[in-house]
């Protein structure tokens, strides 16, 4: 069976901000091609949906059997496994009759597993920074464009990359992404980075008082664990 391996990622600095996406494609000739790209004004999610956007088209005229799909985004896998049916049927509404959030990019997703319908696709999770070597390198590659720093991207036989992207990685059940409900039950609060040094604050005047005058240093109010880890990746920071 000829498999396609495709890791993706996306980050963002600023939320929205200036954003960048990685993935990272095995493909059934043993050869590996890294993607990469950015946008001056976008968001994590976005970037997220735009590195599986890519990964899609870029093997859209091969010939291959089944694609294995890795991302540690809740978003993109439960909008794709669960939500976007729903979307689709209600005219790309939400249960509450809103219009959906980032409406292009699926409909964008929709198109092309219509094309791919007579493929095996399976959708994996695997939690970023724990050391799954494609997760991490996708996150390098969208951060470095977030941020406009230059990164090489490899093209070339699996047997000479940093590593084997074949090889199954730990995977974990998909988080259950219910994040309206965490929006709106959870208190907003806010996040510094000064320093290296990560901290959360209760209210703005003490998130302030740490940035206030401090070269570098980076601040945002947040609403749940979710958007947190959006922005502390838009900054490349890891919590590990």
């Amino acid at each position: 069976m000829k498999t396609v391996v495709i890791y993706s990622d996306g980050a963002c600095s600023g939320n929205p901000g200036r954003g960048g996406w990685g993935a990272v494609l095995g493909l059934p000739d043993q050869q590996v091609i890294e993607l990469g790209g950015g946008r001056s004004e976008t968001t994590n999610n976005q970037m997220e949906l735009q590195g599986l956007i890519e990964g899609l088209n870029y093997i859209r005229d091969l010939t291959f059997d089944q694609v294995i799909y890795y991302t540690d985004s809740s978003y993109v896998l439960n909008g794709v496994m669960k939500w976007m049916k729903g979307w689709a049927f209600r005219g790309w509404k939400t249960s509450e009759g809103k219009d959906v959030a980032n409406k292009e990019y699926w409909q964008l997703i929709q198109n092309q597993l219509l094309y791919f319908a007579d493929k095996k696709i399976s959708w994996n999770y695997v939690r970023g920074h724990t050391g799954v070597a494609g997760n991490e390198r996708c996150d390098e590659i969208a951060v470095s464009f977030s941020t406009g720093r230059y990164v090489p991207l490899y093209e070339g036989d699996n047997s000479n990359y940093s590593f084997d992207i074949f090889k199954t990685p730990l995977t974990e059940p998909i988080p259950d992404s219910s994040f309206k409900k965490k929006e709106v039950n959870e208190s907003a609060y806010y996040l510094s980075l000064k320093n290296g040094v990560l901290e959360r604050h209760k209210t703005w005047v003490e998130c302030e008082q740490r940035v206030k005058g401090a070269s570098g240093a980076k601040f945002k109010k947040v609403k749940n664990q979710n958007e947190e880890e959006q922005v502390l990746k838009g900054w490349g920071y890891s919590n590990k």
